[in-house]
Order: C-alpha cells, then structure tokens, then sequence
C-alpha cells in the first residue's frame, strides 16, 4: 500500500537490509574407488568412520583356503584419515560388469499336508477328536471333524463333514469326488467314517493334483503329519512369500548361504555379510519381530545390527514393513554415456542402512475396528518365526588375484582394468559424470587412490576427472603421479604433462600401518593428503597452505618411500610436484602446496585456489535465494549484504590483503536488465603464503651503530 502523506508530520520507515543466506553446510572430499561392500556407483555420504564399515566394510579377503590373505582397500585408508578432521566424505563405490545384490525369500507359516494324484493314498490317521482337517481343492476348502460320536445322518451343514475316530472304514474316491463336487453328501455311519481313509478309485489325476490335507490352522500344521502317515502319495510343505529382503549391498561377501552348524553358526558367516531372523509372530495382533544380523554370529552370542519390533505386512499400519525399513533402490541408467543419472523406484524411503524389503503378501486391514482378527486365513499370510540368509549377490567383472598396494600395475589396480570398458573403466567413467552434477553433489576435493597418472589406462580416467572439476570449478584433484618405485625424474615428467590450477600430485608414496591388518602398507599419497586438508581446515582454514610443520604432518606416516634431499625437492617443485620430505624429530610432511598451472600466478599455490573455491560456493549457494527476484537496487543491496561480510571474515582470517564488491548501475546498465541478468564483480587480493624464508646476517665492526 502506498504511504499517503498530505500534512505536515514525522514519517518512520523500515528497511530491512539484515537479509541472511540459508547457512552453507560443511562441504567435504568426494572419493571414488572400490570397497568390501555398499552400493556399486551411487555416491553415498557417510558421516564417521564406523558408519563407513557398516555401510562399506572394512577388511577383505583374497584368495582361498591356506593361501587365503587380508587387505584393505585404499578407499578405506583415505576414508579414515580424512574422517579424523572432518564431518563426512561422500564415497562412491567402483564395481565392474554387472553386479547384484543378495536377497533371502521369507515365507508364511508352513503348512505340512499331503497331496495325491491318480491311484490309491491311504492316510492311516492317529487322529484327536474334535480336531479340524481340511481339504483344500483350489480355492475352496472343505472341512472334516474328527469326533468318537460322528451325528449320523447328512453331516454337510455348512460345508462341515465328520468322520469317526472310532472304528475303520473307507471312504472311497468316488465319495470324496462326489462330495467336493456337491453331486451328493456322505451319510456319516459307523462304516462310513474311518481312522484310515482310503483314498481310491481310477482318477484321472487333473481333478486330485491340486487337493491337499492339512490342518486347520498354522500353528497346528504339524499335528496332521503326526497324526496321518501316508502310503502311496506325496508329502508336501505349503508355503507362502510374505516378503523378500535385498541387501542394500552388491556383492558376492553378501552371500552368508550355507547350512548352520553347532550353535547355529553358518559355515561362510563373515562380519561383512548379514542373516536374518523373525521372531515374536503375534498372529493376534498380526505383528512379529524382524532382526538383521552379523553373519559371523551365534544363536547364543547374538551380534544385532538393526532391529524392527512389531512391524506389520498391513498398508494402513504404521508399522508397516516397507515404511519401518524402506523399499527404495536407485539404479545407474544411461551407463557408459556422458549423462548417465539415477532412478529411484520403491515408494518408502530406506531407514535401513542394510536392507530393503519387497512385501509380497498385503494383510491388508488384519484388525477391525474392535481390534479383532478380521478374517481369520490372514493369520496364515504372516511370516514363520526363522532365520535364513542371502545368496544371490555378484561382485561383477574383478580381476583376480587382486593387485594391492605396491604392487599395482596398468592393468590391475584393486583388481580391475581400467583399460576394458567391462573391467572398471565404464564404471569409474560412470561415478565420474554422476559427480559433474552440481546441484546433486557438492564437494570440494576429489581423489581416486590407486589410480596412476604414468599408466596409460588410469591417465584417461584420471583426465576425465580432472576435466570434471575444472567444468564445475569448485572442487580441487589430488593425484598420484607414479607408482611405487618410480623415478624422481619419471615423477617430474608426468607432472609437467598437466596444466590446471584445479590439480595437485605429491610423492613419494607413503608406509603407514594397519592394526586390522597386523602389518605396514604401502599407499600412494592421494590417500593420506585428503586428512591433511582435512586438518589444515579444522585448524585454520582453506586458504591457508595445507603443507609444512604446522599443517602439514602425516602423523600416521612410519617412513615415506625415499628420504628427500633439499636438492630432491627443489627438482619436484620446479616441476610442481609437491614433495613428501621426511626430517629428524619432525616425520614425514607435506613440503609444497603448487598445484599443476605452469603459468606464474596467484592460482599456482593451492591455498589460493581453494580460497577462490569456498568463496565461489559461499556466493553461489547464497545468490541462489536472488534467482527470479526484480533486478532492482533492493535486490542488488541484499546481494552486497550477503558477500561483503563474508569477505570481511575472510580478511580478518588472513585469506585476503583487500577486496571489492561491485553490484550497482555501472555493471547492471538498462541492457543488462533489459536481457534479465543481475551482474556482480568481485575483486580479491589473495595473501600469499611464506615459503621461502630470506633472512641477511650482517656482521658490522665494532662501534657500528644499528639500523632503525
């Protein structure tokens, strides 16, 4: 409403100018590579180093029998460190070919009876009086009571026929046939009725294929395989699918299948793969227990990974199975193209981080409103109380034996290939384009340890990675220039085949121990230098240089691969490779900070190029709020007040001599807006870090005076 001023007066304004972005969350590495477990090629964050195991796994095992030995992945080495100093790390799991996950059926109550083809079945019958039998022929059943005082006469009033525990007699085929066909009824008598039925006649086998004796209800489904032994026909054990459980997880250590021994413990059970358990079927309630375990447990050491109590097959309860642990899957669509995406299917999100469940079997409305079993067969439709396992799960296309460590080659790294498409490079291809995403995935350090720029096959994926982070240009590129052994000089050369600010290598490699392992490991520094970022950020921040005494120190590091001399690591530096030096007292530390831009700039150190990253994603997550405001000078001042105390911060913090912010009429002309943009110039002094220190002795004669 317009303000109306006609007589004289003090008029009050307000203008709100204190308008403040949504805050930007802590941004964190991104780490491509293979794991023990997880989902294959979904980018998934994980927020400590136990949650990481759970989802991803930790210790493997490779090879068989005596010759059987543990390793660990590279992914799991960086994951760690990084993880001391920061809140999460978005992991993205290489599988090749075509994996699968493993699943486990879980049935309804088994239901023990008998069915007969053509000829003749005699049941001999140890029956109780007053038990129910049915005939199930289709879908209609048909009941039978044992009773010592059978009511002579037509017994079929309401579909209810006896027979006498008390003497033997038959009942034929054609009786039976007769009776189920409603042609006529059985007039119960002392010999018609029997504690042996025989079943007989010349049957055409169609019309008695499908019926089946059992007892009248779930619970008691054992009582009719102890009560009738059968001659000349078939047993049978009817079950039902109530629903089905898939591991979050490819993979064959998903496979905990075998046959249980003492103390129930499975014969392949690993800490990696799971079972599971139902318990508590409440068939009153229509609830039951659903238990995930370790599949290297005991019936009487019980290791529970997540647990769901009174969890229902109804839709409309709350406490149905599919939203208590969720029924969602995403799967990589567009593989091998350059816009591969993810399709999410299911209908609940998965609270699971181990399972989702597919119900096959609705009980749809199981109570009414009285809270009373509406109809009775639904309590049959509920789960067995057992335990089973998962089998199923495929690790796809990996190389065996594996290549681990040091041992790493051109064509076995971890064990793929990256130089067949079905072998690894499709999939790290894959992981590659999904992260491009910038809306999807926000990242600010990106590394793919065992990956080695001088092998030809992991060059074009490691290219491929670095053009990704220079298309986003918010996100940095550790890379690891050699392998293990190679030449100083060899180092050199293939760090001046790059060029790009968004880029760094370091070498040597680097021994660290293992106390899972028992014993030291050999990783390229790709896996350690992202928990020195780490570091460095948590106690100062990104543009200050991640390198030196202070921030630099690989404190896991027992010895690098080769103690640096001060004429080594002015050899690596003119070549913009940043050294691992190792000195008395102080360990293995990061000696340099240049990225791999040959041109001399402020963007050739590392501390100014990640300072020119968390700038850019502060602005951009900020002016985001901006997009589809009125380009007006309201709009531009929210903006100023947005930036300039950020960069103020930044100042204060020592990550800028000076700055200026510009958005006003001199960069948004009447053009400009008439082509609806809203433009803003942002101009920064970058400070630069000390790394060569010049100190001059002067040595002066006696009575000298000193310089003010």
């Amino acid at each position: 409403m317009a303000e109306r001023i006609v007589s004289p007066g003090v008029f009050t304004r307000e203008i709100d100018q204190s308008f403040l972005p949504a805050g930007v969350s802590a941004i964190g590495a991104a780490i491509i590579g293979p794991t023990v477990k997880g989902p294959a090629g979904i980018p998934t964050r994980v927020s400590s180093y136990s949650e990481y195991v759970n989802v991803f796994g930790d210790v493997v095992e490779s090879g068989s029998g005596a010759s059987a030995d543990r390793y660990k992945y590279m992914t799991s080495y960086a994951v760690q460190e990084y993880l001391k100093y920061a809140d999460s790390i978005l992991v993205t799991r290489i599988l090749a070919g075509t994996p699968s996950v493993a699943s486990s059926q879980v049935s309804s109550s088994t239901s023990v009876g008998l069915t007969f083809a053509s000829g003749s079945v005699t049941l001999t019958a140890a029956a109780v009086d007053n038990q129910e039998y049915r005939v199930v022929d289709g879908s209609t059943t048909y009941r039978f009571i044992a009773s010592g005082n059978p009511i002579p006469g037509d017994q079929s009033s309401g579909n209810v026929y006896f027979f006498s525990t008390g003497s033997t007699a038959t009942l034929t085929a054609t009786n039976l046939r007769n009776e189920i066909n409603g042609v006529s009824g059985i007039p119960v008598s002392a010999s018609i009725n029997s504690a042996t039925l025989i079943l007989s006649g010349s049957a055409t086998g169609t019309r008695y294929n499908g019926i089946t004796f059992s007892t009248s209800s779930a619970t008691d489904a054992s009582t009719f395989a102890t009560q009738f032994t059968l001659a000349g026909g078939t047993d049978t054990t009817t079950t039902a699918n109530t629903f089905k459980l898939y591991t979050l997880s490819e993979g064959t250590i998903l496979n905990s299948a075998g046959p249980e021994g003492s103390n129930n413990i499975l014969a392949s059970g690993s800490a990696n793969n799971y079972r599971w358990e139902v318990s508590n079927v409440n068939t009153s309630k229509g609830t039951f227990s659903l238990t995930i375990r370790r599949g290297d447990d005991t019936i009487n050491r019980k290791s529970i990974l997540e647990q769901y109590n009174n969890v229902t097959l109804d839709p409309n309860s709350n406490n149905y199975i599919a939203k208590v642990i969720g029924d969602q899957v995403y799967t990589v669509r567009d593989s091998s193209t350059t816009s591969p995406f993810l399709q999410l299917s299911g209908s609940f999100p998965n609270k699971s981080s181990l399972v989702r469940v597919e119900v096959q079997a609705n009980t749809l409305n199981y109570l009414d409103a009285n809270g009373n079993v509406r109809v009775p067969s639904l309590s049959g439709s509920l789960p067995q109380a057992a335990s089973g396992t998962f089998a199923g799960g495929s690790n796809g296309n990996v190389q065996h034996p594996i290549a681990w460590y040091d041992d790493i080659t051109n064509t076995n790294t971890q064990g793929f290939n990256l130089g067949v498409a079905a072998n690894g490079q499709t999939a790290y291809e894959d992981a590659i384009n999904l992260l491009s995403n910038q809306d999807e995935y926000d990242f600010n350090v990106l590394v793919l340890p065992g990956l080695i720029d001088n092998y030809t096959n992991h060059a074009a994926v490691l290219t491929k990675a670095l053009n990704m982070v220079q298309d986003r240009g918010d996100a940095f590129l550790v890379m690891d220039p050699v392998e293990y052994g190679a030449a100083l000089s060899t180092a050199k050369t293939k760090a001046d085949s790059r060029d790009s600010s968004y880029a760094a290598m370091y070498w040597p490699w680097v021994q660290i121990p293992d106390t899972d392992l028992g014993e030291n490991v050999w990783v390229p520094a790709s896996t350690l230098i992202p928990g020195v970022f780490a570091f460095n950020d948590r106690t100062a921040a990104e543009w200050f240089a991640p390198a030196g005494f202070n921030r630099g120190g690989i404190d896991i590091a027992i010895q690098a691969e080769r103690k640096l001399t001060h004429s080594n690591r002015d050899d690596l530096y003119d070549s913009n490779v940043n050294p691992i030096a190792t000195f008395p007292n102080s360990g293995v530390v990061v000696f340099g900070q240049k990225t791999l831009q040959k041109k001399s700039s402020a963007l050739d150190r590392i501390n100014v190029r990640r300072l020119l990253i968390a700038a850019k994603k502060f602005i951009a997550s900020s002016s985001k709020f901006l997009v589809f405001e009125q380009n007006t000078s309201e709009t531009r001042n929210r903006f100023l007040n947005i930036a300039n105390p950020y960069f103020e911060n930044v100042q204060q913090r020592q990550g800028l001599y000076a700055f200026k912010v510009v958005m006003d009429d001199t960069n948004n002309t009447a053009d400009v807006i008439d082509r609806n943009e809203l433009r803003g110039q942002i101009f920064l002094q970058p400070t630069k870090t000390a790394e060569f220190i010049v100190i001059d002795f002067n040595v002066l004669p006696t009575g000298a005076s000193f310089p003010e």
